[in-house]
């Protein structure tokens, strides 16, 4: 239900967005002067929003596929005999349950020295959380109870489905103004006697320079949205494990921040781990998760 409408509530908000700019475009009389591109605006609107949400839907889909393949993640048995291994699938139903999950997720384990986890997972009946050799080997019970609460917070937030979502919009309205800017710049369409495979060319080079340029911002905003999903998630493990499991947790990370496997950080669920390498300078606008001290002196102060 909270899926169906946190869906509805996205393409509202869409169709709001079209209606908005088409509105605006008319009334400045704006719409007249693109046409003069040959440019229809709400055709390359709908065009660039089912394109860009085609692209993340479809990833969000093969979400917990992919994270197994390129992670190695190996699915543990719920009805396994391993004393360890069952101590981490009743420590997630515990917390699966606390969370109201409508079903247990599956629970995996990939080989890395980093100790680190991640969820992932197109809906709450269809998730995984996934747990490093590392993290198993160096973490108390009471810290790793803190980081499997944090990530069930995460499943219980629905933030797959709302980080494909921004990663949608994004997407879209990358597609949308690099074509927009392009169809100006390179005068695309103006004029029967232009050069058309100059203008061609031209268009499809401006096209992809506003594509990496806007691609960048774009990037900027969605990993300032993670990074507040990451605050959350540790307020939601919080509630669910405890305030103190949830320090304990991120302060162990902090102790072996340093113990990194140089082959765990791949792009694609790197926004979906408990912790990340840390960033400095301009690049902290590029960080998934803020730093462990900020996140532990909020929930101290919480």
């Amino acid at each position: 239900m909270a899926f169906a409408k946190r869906i509805f509530l996205f393409l509202a908000v869409n169709f709001l967005v079209i209606f908005t700019l088409s509105l605006i475009l008319n009334v400045f009389h704006i719409q007249p002067f693109l046409k003069g591109y040959g440019l229809d605006i709400q055709s390359l609107l709908i065009f660039c929003l089912i394109w860009g949400m085609g692209g993340a839907f479809i990833s969000l889909a093969l979400s917990r596929h992919m994270a197994k393949w390129m992670m190695r993640v190996q699915v543990v048995d719920p009805h396994t005999s391993d004393p360890e291994l069952r101590r981490l699938i009743a420590t997630v139903e515990d917390l699966s349950r606390g969370a109201c999950l409508p079903i247990t997720p599956e629970v995996g384990v990939f080989d890395s020295l980093e100790p680190n986890a991640f969820a992932t997972g197109p809906t709450k009946r269809k998730s995984l959380v996934a747990v490093s050799s590392g993290l198993l080997r160096r973490m108390s019970q009471k810290e790793l109870e803190g980081v499997l609460a944090h990530e069930i917070a995460h499943i219980a937030n629905g933030d797959m489905v709302t980080m494909t979502l921004v990663q949608g919009v994004v997407n879209a309205f990358v597609m949308f103004l690099a074509r927009l800017l392009a169809t100006i710049f390179s005068g695309m369409g103006r004029g029967r006697d232009s050069n058309s495979s100059g203008s061609f060319f031209s268009y499809m080079m401006f096209v992809f320079i506003f594509e990496i340029v806007f691609m960048v911002l774009g990037s900027i905003v969605i990993c300032g949205y993670s990074r507040f999903r990451e605050f959350r998630a540790d307020k939601g493990g919080a509630d669910l494990a405890g305030k103190d499991k949830m320090i304990a947790a991120l302060e162990s990370l902090q102790r072996m921040q340093e113990m990194r496997d140089p082959d765990a950080d791949k792009p694609a669920f790197a926004a979906f781990k408990i912790s990340t390498k840390r960033k400095s300078g301009l690049m902290v606008l590029f960080a998934t998760h803020p730093p462990l001290e900020q996140r532990i002196a909020k929930l101290k102060q919480s």
